[in-house]
């Protein structure tokens, strides 16, 4: 339920109903406007009378909340969430569009130091690359594990870019936490609740890729499990889904993002390259995606498509993404004007 404040009610009043919540066994979550504070206040509510709470000081109404996702809901916060992931990068709201680039796999130190000043060059705000990474094969190129996380490392001491960067055990996450800026989630782990928990744990942003057969729905409530650990710092990421088209890799469900924006107030990008499979789709993928409302992309980039060890065919080269990304910056200026 959402406990509503009045205009005129003070901190202490505020503290009061927090404290009263607690000894209920709730957990509350404040959210502060302009005009009024609610207190979303996550719990069994059926020890509670609620004449307990609606008699308390500065308490205007409760009010249930009807969707089953709680925490990322609009309805505890109305306004935009916005993400700190550097000192210089913040994702959500009206911020720039955040554009995470990078290889598919980081294959060797000096390629990823090479393709972080490239893409740096060409606007990216977010380097990615995976360290560690899930294959349909086991007999397909795995990842660095670590040493690929000590050259991402390097190449943002190198650049300033921050690192997104996917971490696939529970057992993995202080590691990842250890070098990465932003956590990934990807569409395999989704519904890998034991990872989101421990994810939940830090207070780093976490990138959740939908599953390849999610709903909109199981998407969000894959990210309560994180917020309910206590980190709000949550980046929804649409990267295409199951269907029977088979042309391309996945179908990129493009009205997943506004669809995403009217029921959280968490940011939510696309991701054109494992969306599509096919570079020369990524393009208009991403341009569409940036006009129908993203707050970012996650784009695939290598020097060498044809002989990356992971996802080449989906992979931008250097001129490619250059000029993608004089185009989502144009986008982007006609959308905010």
């Amino acid at each position: 339920m959402i406990v509503v404040m009045r205009a005129d009610a003070t901190e202490v009043q505020v503290e009061q109903v927090v404290d009263t919540l607690k000894k209920f066994g709730f957990t509350a979550h404040l959210s502060k406007g302009v005009e009024r504070t609610v207190i979303g206040a996550i719990g069994d509510k059926s020890g509670l009378d609620k004449r307990v709470i609606e008699m308390l000081p500065g308490v205007s109404e409760l009010v249930p909340i009807r969707k089953p996702y709680k925490l990322v809901s609009r309805e505890i916060h109305s306004k935009d969430s916005i993400i700190k992931i550097s000192d210089q990068v913040s994702i959500g709201g009206n911020s720039p569009v955040v554009v995470m680039a990078g290889p598919c796999a980081v294959e060797n130190e000096t390629m990823i130091i090479e393709i972080a000043k490239t893409v740096k060059a060409a606007g990216a705000t977010v380097l990615r690359g995976g360290a560690f990474k899930p294959r349909t094969s086991p007999y397909s190129f795995q990842g660095l594990g670590e040493t690929g996380l000590k050259y991402m490392a390097q190449a943002r001491k190198e650049t300033g870019l921050p690192i997104a960067t996917e971490v696939m055990d529970t057992r993995d996450v202080e590691l990842v936490a250890k070098y990465a800026d932003i956590l990934q989630i990807g569409a395999r782990n989704m519904q890998n609740f034991n990872l989101l928990k421990e994810v939940g744990k830090t207070k780093k942003p976490i990138l959740l890729k939908r599953g390849p057969a999610a709903t909109i729905e199981e998407l969000l409530m894959s990210a309560e499990y994180i917020y309910a650990e206590g980190n709000p710092n949550i980046i929804f990421c649409e990267r295409g889904i199951k269907t029977m088209e088979n042309y391309t890799r996945n179908t990129l469900d493009l009205s997943a993002v506004p669809v995403i924006k009217s029921l959280s107030h968490l940011p939510v990008i696309a991701d054109p390259s494992h969306g599509t499979g096919k570079w020369d789709l990524v393009e208009p993928m991403a341009l569409a995606a940036v006009a129908s409302g993203a707050h970012g992309l996650m784009i695939e980039v290598h020097p060498h498509p044809e002989s990356a060890q992971s996802d080449g065919p989906q992979s931008l080269t250097y001129k490619n993404f250059t000029v993608l990304m004089q185009k989502v910056r144009a986008i982007e200026k006609v959308i905010r004007s």
